[in-house]
């Protein structure tokens, strides 16, 4: 299997925070990589925050070209959800960034802000990330989710990478209102499978011809796997070699890499042997057996050592640094 993988699938679904850029930066050799793949790319994230507008913006000013790209989010696919049970112009209390309102909005229902809630009754509450969400607002979500309003979570990421390093995502506000009620969300981003559905209905792509790009093994991997969609996990972002090491089986991907450069390589499957012949002094082909090797030896119940340091050292060494 020679072939670049990039050129082996008919549309790519590409997570952006982690793998594209970190906050208002571009990921090191991101931009490039993507300039070159041949195959049309939608880019998914669980980031709810923005707009797709502003999102595809941003990939613009960042040097992302062409035109056969577009952009969904979890907002979207919450908006989608609510859209299929409740009627047209149905109220719903949007808490987040300006993407939870706009989704909403275009999905033909009606954003009601938290300060308005006193004069107009909503039909469900959908909760995204927003730098400017309040403590007002999360009590109002948690007030609504107790009366027994539907409550939708976008996604749950308890972090987001960020040029200084991890901040909280929006799985942690989250959490700020599941510890101070008895409600649960629902939710609709990755790991679940309804954000990848939209993503390949826009690429218009069979699920053996759709590949998925991401960072995060228990949502960009575990979600590709619940939606039956080979996977390529970067280091680029959140999640380090030795949590791919110890990953279970349903956050597994299919292919690992450094970076997007992986979609221009020739990368085999990490279940697949080790072919004779191969260089053995490959990078991407040495990060693959020691992955394969590491999962073989779990899946037969041998001991595998789970030093941090040992694992960051490995990384050191078999990724190229950025």
């Amino acid at each position: 299997m020679t072939a670049p993988l990039g050129t082996r699938y008919r549309g790519l679904i590409c997570d952006l925070d982690g793998v594209v850029y970190r906050g208002p930066l571009a990921v090191p050799h991101a931009v490039e990589t993507l300039n070159r793949v041949e195959l049309p790319v939608v880019f998914a994230t669980n980031n709810a925050s923005r707009p797709p507008e502003d999102v595809g913006k941003h990939l613009r000013e960042l040097g992302v070209d062409g035109e056969a790209w577009s952009v969904v989010n979890s907002s979207q696919a919450a908006a989608a959800y609510l859209a299929q049970r409740l009627a047209p112009g149905a109220r719903v209390c949007a808490v987040g960034g300006p993407g939870v309102a706009k989704a909403l909005e275009e999905a033909g229902l009606t954003p009601v802000r938290v300060a308005d809630l006193d004069a107009t009754l909503v039909e469900a509450v959908v909760q995204g990330l927003g730098a400017d969400v309040t403590w007002t607002e999360l009590a109002a979500v948690g007030h609504l989710a107790e009366a027994g309003v539907p409550w939708v979570a976008t996604n749950v990421d308890l972090t987001l990478p960020t040029p200084s390093g991890r901040a909280p995502g929006n799985g942690a506000l989250v959490a700020l209102v599941r510890t101070a009620t008895s409600a649960s969300p629902h939710v609709v981003g990755k790991p679940k499978a309804a954000l990848f559905d939209l993503a390949r209905e826009r690429l218009g792509t069979d699920r053996p011809d759709t590949l998925v790009c991401g960072d995060l093994l228990g949502t960009d991997i575990e979600g590709a796997n619940a939606a039956g969609l080979d996977s390529l996990f970067v280091l680029s972002g959140s999640s380090r070699l030795r949590d791919l090491v110890f990953a279970e089986p349903a956050a597994r991907p299919t292919y690992v890499a450094g970076d997007l450069r992986g979609l221009l390589e020739p990368l085999l499957p990490l279940r697949d042997a080790v072919p004779r012949g191969r260089d053995i002094g490959d990078h991407a082909e040495s990060l693959r057996s020691v992955v394969a090797s590491a999962w073989a030896a779990l899946d037969a119940g041998r001991a595998v050592s789970d030093d941090a340091a040992l694992w960051d050292g490995i990384e050191q060494r078999l990724v190229p640094q950025q």
